[in-house]
């Protein structure tokens, strides 16, 4: 009786099969795999009795064998700007560590550096992009008119596209990266709080206000302090453009007419240039200053005292979830937004 009951336990929850999907519909096999790839051949009425018959078992296919026996591959390309430093370091890093954990699952990763202040040579490559030899690009750039376009005529086209990190605000995709709002009002709670003049400047600090992210940081940043600290003046934003040069420049220039700096938000992805310019420089307040993303930069300036507080996201993280979601988009599936969903972090010197 004992055997029995095993038999029977097993075999109910035994996964349901192409054999028993065409048992169901009263359809071939060779009808229920047409029908599971999409091929061409089958009437509607056909294909209506196995997904009946899908729904019914709760039929999941397994994709990753039937792409191994298929010899099915997956071709993405993570478009990065071609000028960064060592946060675009660590992504390349993961890419790189990616490329040997899927590669079991037949997933192959490139890179390609764009010059991100340059929308038309973005716009260009993405064009010279074909189903042939691609699947799916992650494309971490500011949006712009040309790029958006160019996006667009890759979809058509039949490729799978995901703004990664820098959102170009696709309507059916999210990007892959942290909710850059929230960030930048985790940052002003942090600066608000720990700011302890009685009144005082923040020198908000870019590398380019055209990136949706640092909009979105610095809306999120200005909606807290205006109502939460209003004896803080955050000043016009600065764009660096990833220059040293420029970046000493703007910062003399913008302190030089502005007195009473107390803090210092730096919004882009990296800190090292501005942290290195404001070290150099004197204030007549203890700067509070808060960075983005952790790099061996902004670890160390934690360390010494450089820096408050960073507002990090984890590019193991990004760089797997941007793969698996491209996965998704190419087997028409979703992903599980539990897992993808990339958390805002706070780092202190006491947590590192």
């Amino acid at each position: 009786m004992d055997k029995i009951k095993t038999a029977a336990t097993s075999d109910a929850m035994a996964r349901p099969t192409t054999k028993d999907l065409a048992r169901v519909a009263g359809v071939s096999r060779a009808t229920v795999d047409r029908v599971l790839n999409g091929r061409d051949g089958v009437k509607k009425n056909t294909v209506d009795k196995v997904n009946a018959a899908i729904r019914q078992l709760g039929f999941e296919r397994n994709l990753s064998a039937a792409n191994l026996a298929k010899g099915r591959t997956y071709r993405f390309v993570f478009v990065l700007p071609e000028s960064g430093d060592q946060f675009l370091e660590e992504i390349l890093r993961h890419i790189r560590e990616a490329g040997n954990v899927f590669a079991a699952e037949m997933v192959w990763a490139s890179v390609q550096h764009v010059d991100g202040n340059d929308p038309h040579a973005i716009s260009t490559f993405l064009s010279s992009l074909s189903r042939q030899d691609t699947d799916g690009v992650a494309i971490m750039a500011p949006e712009s008119p040309q790029v958006r376009d160019a996006i667009a005529r890759l979809q058509d086209r039949g490729l799978r596209a995901l703004p990664f990190i820098s959102n170009q605000a696709l309507s059916e995709n999210h990007c892959v990266g942290i909710d850059n709002r929230s960030a930048g009002r985790t940052a002003a709670t942090l600066m608000g709080r720990f700011i302890r003049a009685q009144k005082g400047q923040i020198l908000v600090i870019a590398e380019s206000m055209r990136s949706r992210d640092s909009i979105e940081r610095r809306y999120g940043f200005d909606e807290v302090i205006n109502a939460r600290f209003p004896h803080l003046t955050p000043l016009p934003s600065l764009e660096t453009y990833g220059s040293a040069e420029r970046t000493r420049q703007v910062l003399q220039a913008a302190v030089a007419r502005n007195p009473d700096v107390v803090g210092a938000y730096i919004l882009s992805s990296e800190a090292r240039i501005p942290l290195d310019v404001l070290e150099d420089m004197t204030f007549s307040e203890r700067l509070v200053s808060v960075a983005h993303e952790r790099t061996p930069c902004t670890e160390a300036s934690l360390l010494s005292g450089r820096l408050d507080a960073v507002i990090t996201q984890d590019p193991g993280h990004l760089v797997r979830s941007a793969i698996r979601r491209l996965r998704a988009l190419c087997d028409n599936r979703n992903t599980l937004n539990s897992q993808e969903k990339i958390r805002v972090e706070i780092l202190l010197p006491t947590n590192l």
